[in-house]
């Protein structure tokens, strides 16, 4: 695995600056879909400066599996960011974020619409104050419509959008894909969003709102569900392993009773896979020649595939498959990944040293980039390590920090 370790979880590494160095960036979210956006900006440079509840922090920090009493997901999460807790509830905490939001270049919330307004943080406002400012606001519904005031995650957001619909085998209850997806979906959109306001400021100076919904998110990665609704009436049903319209690929039961994942939908590629499985009378049967002939007998095709993957091992069948140019491949578990040499050749198994000199791994980062990679700078910071440093940065003398951790408006790292 690749060491990207550090002596300190706040320690700053020898790396690149990356190609979003000094783009200011103020994180306001917590949980998946606004700090996933904002460490995708971080991994390539971006100053994130994480706004985090005093005493409690961003409840992520005690998600799934923890070491030492921190989410080790925190380290991925949080990685190359800053912390700085402050009560938002307060008003010297809302006038901390106005300071910091005058000069910075980005703000990420994802927040419960009305929430940012109750706060005395309207968008609007920030923009008046600091007319370059780009605001990613990222919700369950988006900021209008007659759904948004509701409360929305992601995996109501993925119901929604369509996608929880397809993920289940014919007739059985559908299932949720094991991850966010629809969080992480929207914070990709919402990343997307940043980018595309930053050439437009750079172009007019102008900063501007963007409203990314976690539904719609989900729902822009549906492909053809709805042109084919409403040129047809078609909904599409579940298909467990296989893809509708498209034959064959599917998953294919072997000898040790694993399975291989086969996609042999390319008119050439259906040939090779043909005579390679002893078949090629269907690789010259005219009607099988491209995928709408092979998708009326996706069933026959299945059939003839899996009695051939049946007899052999999963690691014979990708051996063969491979040796005939046909797409395939295992389903990995982590203990795959983490074993697998593509993987690491490709530097996406990272080892991460923590504060105790202990190490854990984690994911690489994507995408890469030739002249301006990302990089890992910092581990994930404790709660409010950083708050002292950035409220000296905007103009706070030692005193005043100190009085607003009296107050319990602020706090610093425990020692």
């Amino acid at each position: 695995m690749q060491d990207q370790s550090s002596n300190h979880a706040g320690a700053a590494l020898a790396v690149p600056r990356g190609a979003l160095a000094g783009l200011k960036v103020l994180e306001l979210g917590q949980l998946i879909a606004g700090p996933f956006a904002a460490k995708t900006l971080a991994d390539f440079g971006a100053e994130v400066i994480k706004i985090e509840p005093p005493g409690t922090g961003d409840p992520l920090r005690k998600w799934r599996l923890l070491k030492d009493g921190t989410s080790v997901w925190w380290q991925v999460q949080s990685r190359n960011k800053r912390s700085l807790a402050v009560d938002l509830r307060q008003p010297e905490g809302q006038d901390i974020v106005r300071r910091l939001a005058a000069e910075a270049d980005v703000l990420i919330e994802n927040f419960r619409p009305g929430a940012m307004e109750g706060w005395g943080l309207a968008p609007d406002d920030l923009l008046r104050a600091n007319p370059r400012l780009i605001v990613l606001r990222i919700s369950g519904y988006g900021q209008t419509g007659p759904y948004r005031n509701r409360p929305g995650f992601g995996v109501v957001a993925e119901a929604m959008g369509g996608l929880r619909h397809l993920t289940a085998e014919p007739g059985r209850v559908p299932v949720r894909v094991g991850v966010s997806i629809g969080d992480t979906l929207a914070a990709l959109h919402g990343v997307i969003g940043i980018l595309v306001a930053l050439q437009h400021r750079h172009a007019t100076g102008q900063g501007q709102v963007i409203d990314v919904a976690l539904y719609e998110a989900v729902f822009n990665c549906m492909e053809s569900l709805l042109p084919e609704y409403s040129a047809f009436g078609a909904v599409r049903e579940p298909a467990g392993s296989a893809l509708p319209g498209i034959a064959p690929t599917n998953a294919y039961r072997c000898r040790d009773g694993g399975y291989a994942l086969v996609a042999g939908n390319g008119d050439s590629i259906f040939r090779r896979l043909m005579v390679l499985i002893g078949r090629p009378d269907l690789a010259d049967d005219p009607a099988l020649a491209d995928n709408a002939g092979r998708v009326a007998r996706v069933e026959e095709l299945d059939r003839v595939i899996g009695e051939w993957a049946a007899t052999r091992t999963v690691d014979e069948v990708l051996a063969a498959l491979d040796s005939a140019s046909v797409p395939a491949g295992r389903i990995y578990t982590i203990a795959d990944i983490a074993a697998d040499p593509h993987y690491a050749a490709r530097g996406m198994l990272q080892q991460v040293r923590l504060d105790d000199g202990s190490t854990v791994a984690v994911p690489g980062i994507v995408p890469k980039l030739s002249l301006t990679p990302g990089s890992h700078r910092r581990n994930a910071p404790a709660l409010g390590a950083d708050s002292d440093e950035v409220l000296r940065e905007i103009g706070l003398t030692p005193q005043q920090i100190q009085a607003l951790k009296d107050k319990g408006i602020v706090a610093g790292a425990r020692p």
